[in-house]
């Protein structure tokens, strides 16, 4: 964890503080080695939040680009069930920056519970993960809108346990890399979105900024064009004095009775 309680407060881990856990609010002690990132862990083996992997400077790093008070957020449902979500906005969608493996089943009782959620996933926890994305890009299609490409063979690119997801999820290949060179295949985020066109996948690449952007305003309703009214008909009016004086011949048209047709004996 990040942060703690002391006094009401939530802190960060110094040497040889202690706090209370925000969850159970039991003592937990902080840990400010050389090996892992400083972080508060309860005494002894205990956890009380069986969602929580351990920690690393790639969780630190996303979570860091949120402001303080977004993160670690304490979820509960109905039932009174407490988690930390890693990211929660103020219009309450959750962020999840996930690096451990996850089975689907696990997954989808964290999306049941958190409702509103995205996934944001470590793209080189195994060694194998960046090369099959590479490789996979070749087939990837072009679509008239800049960013968004169609695969007709998703698994060739993406972990298959991540494939059927029903909510979006992002796929990190950068890691905890620092480079200023372009990269256009590490530096932007890959988005799998949820279902399929036509038999293929939606794939986007979104800037990193630009997602954080987009979590951090509230969701924008879909505008849709409505008809514009027409304007209403208005009658004219004939002032026939007003006529007769602009112009006579025309007046004595207008008044001149309608001629009737020739009488013809059968």
């Amino acid at each position: 964890m990040q942060y703690a309680l002391k006094n009401d407060q939530r802190i960060e881990p110094s040497p040889k503080a202690k706090a209370l856990c925000p969850i159970c609010h039991t003592t937990v002690i902080a840990k400010c080695g050389t090996r892992r990132i400083h972080h508060w862990a309860h005494e002894g083996l205990k956890n009380c939040d069986s969602w929580k992997e351990n920690e690393t400077q790639w969780h630190r790093d996303w979570k860091n680009r949120f402001p303080s008070d977004w993160r670690e957020y304490v979820q509960h449902d109905e039932s009174g069930e407490k988690h930390i979500a890693d990211i929660r906005t103020p219009h309450g969608l959750v962020l999840e920056f996930q690096h451990s493996h996850l089975e689907p089943k696990e997954r989808e009782v964290r999306e049941n519970f958190h409702k509103k959620i995205v996934w944001v996933v470590d793209g080189i926890r195994l060694k194998k993960d960046y090369p099959r994305f590479q490789n996979g890009l070749k087939n990837f299609k072009r679509t008239t809108t800049q960013g968004y490409y169609l695969s007709p063979n998703p698994e060739e690119s993406f972990p298959a346990l991540w494939l059927n997801c029903p909510v979006p999820v992002f796929f990190d290949f950068l890691g905890t890399v620092v480079t200023n060179a372009p990269d256009a295949i590490r530096n932007p985020l890959w988005q799998l979105l949820p279902g399929r066109r036509e038999g293929n996948a939606v794939i986007v690449a979104m800037a990193r900024e630009h997602f954080v952007e987009a979590a951090s305003r509230p969701p924008q309703p879909i505008q849709t064009r409505q008809p514009l009214p027409q304007p209403p008909i208005q009658r004219a009016t004939l002032n026939i004095n007003a006529l007769r004086q602009l112009d006579p011949q025309l007046f004595r048209k207008l008044m001149r009775p309608p001629r009737r047709p020739p009488f013809r004996r059968l």
